[in-house]
């Protein structure tokens, strides 16, 4: 039976290829390659909120569980305009291979509203967030299914989340969400997890390639939750970051933008947009400019056929999921482009929130210290087996942890077998 109806997009078609190509490789069974294509289950809900105005607004949403055979499930919940079934789905399938990579304990899940966040009240998005929570809470539990943050939700959504769940309980269960507040216990350090993890990638990067970031001219598209950490960190040590986008519009700085300067005028007129000293520029020029990394870290599918021959990075470090189309991915790697993928790149969040799950659990709660300690010990060793892997086989580094994340999958399957 084919899946492509119900879960038409291009991010699942982008996901559903680059699995059929690494099945070939990895010389996959027929049988277990089958069900890797296919979630486990897709729960589609209808989400009816009481607006400010008095009137009632229905909103669908989704929840995919991808696999469960490594353990419970893994994901992100986004509120956004252009979520659909295929998305969400392909997203899922995208954290298990992650999950597996990281060599976390959870299979892939992931989650979304179709709605536009920015355009709802506070009081507006509880109602939606406590609804959808009501409406998908036979999927979640901290040892079945385990929602986070991703686009258009924060920590105050989880927390939301979290007391919506624990209501129905009759008792508190940090562990059904992460990337919750400290307060009700949060992680420290969770919230920079993803910004510290791909600067991780880049250091191993610079060290295998015998360079150093200090000096180096760094894009990033996107200053939200990612790449603004990812922005200060390597502004903090010594790289220049020229150019900068967000929703709004991109900025521009040959010489290089002060990020402690550009931190405050965000937090002061909410964009990167009419930042003094720096030229304007529209997003999809931004990409384009020339640097020596750059990093995605807005949307999917934002690399494609139509601009990937004017990418002028050197690296490209994906801090969003599927922002590189696969017909993107040959032209790049044909033109010396080491692209450092999602999977690996942008997996920093989710090793911290295993952390988070599992100090919740315990009740028991780290130091950051510990925290980033352990983060950069299991995001080296991702990499470097990631990068010994392509050199070995003789493949880019995205084929390399895909093959890596899928084998581990396959391999559960294999070992578990098929029930009944």
């Amino acid at each position: 039976m084919s899946h492509i109806d119900e879960f038409e997009s291009d991010l699942h078609r982008t996901a559903l290829s680059q699995l059929d190509r690494v099945a070939v490789r990895l010389g996959l069974e027929p049988d277990i390659h089958v069900r890797l294509r296919a979630p486990r289950r897709a729960l589609v809900v209808s989400i009816p909120v009481r607006m400010d105005s008095g009137r009632t607004e229905v909103f669908t949403g989704y929840r995919v569980h991808h696999s469960t055979v490594l353990g419970p499930t893994k994901g992100g919940l986004r509120y956004d305009a252009d979520v659909s079934l295929g998305e969400v789905t392909a997203l899922a399938m995208l954290m298990s291979w992650k999950c597996a990579l990281m060599g976390l304990p959870y299979g892939g899940a992931k989650g979304g509203v179709r709605c536009n966040p920015r355009a709802m009240s506070l009081a507006e998005r509880e109602n939606l967030t406590r609804r959808y929570t009501a409406e998908i809470i036979l999927m979640i539990g901290p040892d079945l299914d385990i929602p986070a943050p991703d686009l258009g939700t924060d920590e105050q959504t989880m927390a939301w989340m979290m007391d919506t769940y624990s209501m129905t309980q009759g008792k508190s269960v940090p562990g059904v969400v992460t990337g919750k507040p400290l307060i009700v216990g949060g992680s420290a350090g969770r919230r920079e997890a993803t910004g510290r993890g791909i600067v991780y990638c880049l250091y191993q990067a610079a060290h295998h390639m015998s360079q150093e970031l200090r000096g180096k001219t760094v894009v990033i598209q996107g200053f939200g939750n990612v790449g603004a950490v990812a922005a200060r960190l390597l502004w903090r040590d010594g790289a220049v970051v020229t150019g900068v986008s967000d929703v709004k519009g991109a900025i521009w700085s040959p010489k290089g933008l002060d990020i402690r300067q550009l931190e405050a005028h965000v937090a002061e007129t909410g964009s990167v947009v009419g930042f003094p000293g720096a030229d304007p520029l529209d997003n999809a020029a931004i990409l384009e400019q020339p640097c020596d990394i750059l990093i995605p870290a807005a949307v999917g599918s934002q690399i494609h056929a139509g601009n990937a021959d004017r990418i002028r990075a050197h690296v490209v470090a994906e801090g969003a999921n599927g922002p590189t189309t696969p017909e993107a991915d040959g032209i790049l790697h044909d033109r010396g482009v080491t692209v450092i993928p999602d999977i690996l790149c942008n997996a920093g969040g989710v090793v911290v929130s295993y952390f988070e799950w599992v100090q919740g659990l315990q009740y028991y709660f780290w130091k950051e210290s510990e925290i980033t300690a352990r983060l950069q010990e299991v995001m080296t060793r991702a990499f470097n087996r990631v990068w010994g892997l392509g050199r070995k086989e003789g493949v880019d580094l995205r084929t390399a942890a895909l093959m890596e994340g899928v084998r581990r999958v396959a391999e559960g399957y294999k070992v578990r077998g098929l029930y009944p």
